[in-house]
């Protein structure tokens, strides 16, 4: 009997150190991340409704600024791109889950975000606006006081208005900003007459604002923000941000970025 015992906790402790070992295995292949090796899938996650910087055609294609740069990138970086929309309030959670392997889409440097994730070199920059409709009574920001305004959640224009010195947002109707899911939702919301003003991004209201119609529309003189955009990537993934960067780089000294920038902000 106590000879089975003996070999019961032998085959038992056997066992414990396989499962641990296992489990590191899978822990370091978790933890591996993408460093970008040739032949790799870069998986790029994207907002697929944020114009001109990673939407879909009228085919279903996506498209957009951001889509072209990620392209030409992984070609000079010699991987493959794969592109997946997400949920943009869980884009960091998607990162660091190893769902994607890149937030690539308008995707603004704040500080809050730099605790999250490690980001590229900076590529574009943008302002943050308020939209009205053209013929709003509303001409300044004093003019915002007591109206509804809206904005996509999990932004960094809802950011920028929470931390804004000014105060702006308690001056707001109920002391908040009502938050949609996308810019689309934002802009829909104006349309409907729910919201008396929208803060978004300059880059995707003139895009909007250009095909719907500029007489629909009047963005406010002041801006309420001025951002870097970049590439978010995980921590971790340093080899991938060295060589990310320096096919950013590339594209900025070569005129490429400016060329795919033309493609779609020509006035």
């Amino acid at each position: 009997m106590k000879k089975f015992i003996r070999t019961a906790l032998i085959i038992g402790m056997g066992a414990a150190v396989l499962a641990a070992c296992t489990n590191t295995k899978a822990s370091d292949e978790e933890n591996k991340g993408f460093a970008a090796v040739p032949g790799d899938t870069m998986v790029v996650g994207l907002d697929d409704t944020f114009v001109p910087m990673g939407f879909r055609d009228n085919e279903g294609n996506l498209i957009g600024f951001d889509v072209d740069l990620a392209k030409e990138a992984a070609e000079r970086m010699g991987v493959e791109v794969e592109f997946q929309p997400i949920d943009w309030a869980m884009k960091e959670t998607e990162l660091n889950s190893g769902n994607i392997d890149a937030i690539w889409n308008g995707y603004s440097m704040t500080e809050e975000r730099k605790e999250k994730v490690n980001f590229s070199v900076p590529y574009f920059e943008s302002s943050q606006v308020f939209v009205v409709l053209k013929d709003s009574p509303i001409q300044t920001w004093e003019d915002l006081e007591g109206k509804t305004v809206a904005s996509q959640q999990s932004s960094s224009t809802v950011d920028l208005l929470m931390n804004h010195p000014t105060g702006i947002v308690e001056t707001f109707a109920d002391g908040e900003i009502i938050q949609y899911r996308s810019y689309t939702d934002v802009f829909n919301d104006l349309d409907s007459g729910r919201s008396d003003a929208i803060a978004v991004s300059e880059t995707y209201a003139r895009y909007t604002m250009k095909q719907k119609g500029d007489d629909r529309y009047r963005i406010l003189d002041e801006s309420f923000g001025q951002e870097n955009t970049g590439v978010g990537v995980r921590k971790s993934d340093t080899e991938f941000l060295e060589k990310l960067n320096t096919a950013l780089e590339e594209m900025e000294q070569d005129g490429t970025r400016q060329e795919i920038y033309a493609k779609w902000f020509a006035d």
